[in-house]
């Protein structure tokens, strides 16, 4: 995959009781699942044989475990990569808050009590411009909504609504890179969970 510009690998999180069901989970610490920690060690397979110059990963449980499971325990951790504040929807299922407000959209609106769009973008951007500083393939491993956001931010898309359009599944692997120069940022692989089959 490597052509000599950096490549900065994403891997979310294994899976989560809360995951699993749907339930918005922010800042709540939750545990992997036995399938989520067997999930981890896939992801730890699938990346076997590559060299990263930096390894970095959200300071929440389910990330960090991860991240550990998949053979990365000396990963640095960055505060950024926390899930979204979810506020007053923590724990919530999008049905149920659709139910409440029938046009709400996490990305355009955020959660009363936690964070706006706009707050989880200035932290992506903030992440984005390390990424970009490092000299070599990255990974980092987070939760899906702030890892939809930074995608959106690497492409330079605004936050407010791109990131609505990237599924992630819980242990999947994607890939930020450019096309044939630093100029030109792009999505080179995205929610691949082919190792967690089975």
């Amino acid at each position: 995959m490597n052509d000599g510009l950096p490549i900065v690998y994403l891997a979310r999180h294994g899976e989560t009781s809360w995951s699993l069901t749907g339930r918005h989970t922010g800042l709540t610490d939750l545990p992997l699942t036995a399938r989520g920690e067997r999930n981890a060690r896939r992801l730890g397979d699938r990346l076997r044989g590559l060299t990263f110059a930096k390894v970095l990963t959200s300071p929440l449980i389910r990330a960090a475990r991860t991240c550990e499971i998949a053979g990365f325990a000396a990963a640095e951790v960055d505060p950024d990569l926390a899930e979204w504040d979810y506020g007053e929807y923590e724990g919530r299922t999008s049905a149920e808050i659709l139910k409440e407000r029938p046009d709400w959209q996490l990305f355009r609106d955020g959660c009363p009590g936690g964070e706006s769009p706009q707050q989880v973008s200035a932290r992506a951007d903030r992440f984005v411009a390390r990424l970009r500083a490092v000299n070599g393939d990255a990974l980092v491993f987070s939760s899906g909504h702030i890892l939809r956001v930074v995608a959106s931010r690497w492409l330079v898309l605004d936050a407010t609504i791109p990131g609505s359009h990237f599924m992630l599944n819980t242990a999947s692997l994607s890939a930020l890179g450019y096309e044939q120069s630093l100029a030109r940022p792009v999505i080179r692989l995205w929610n691949d969970d082919r190792h967690t089959a089975g």
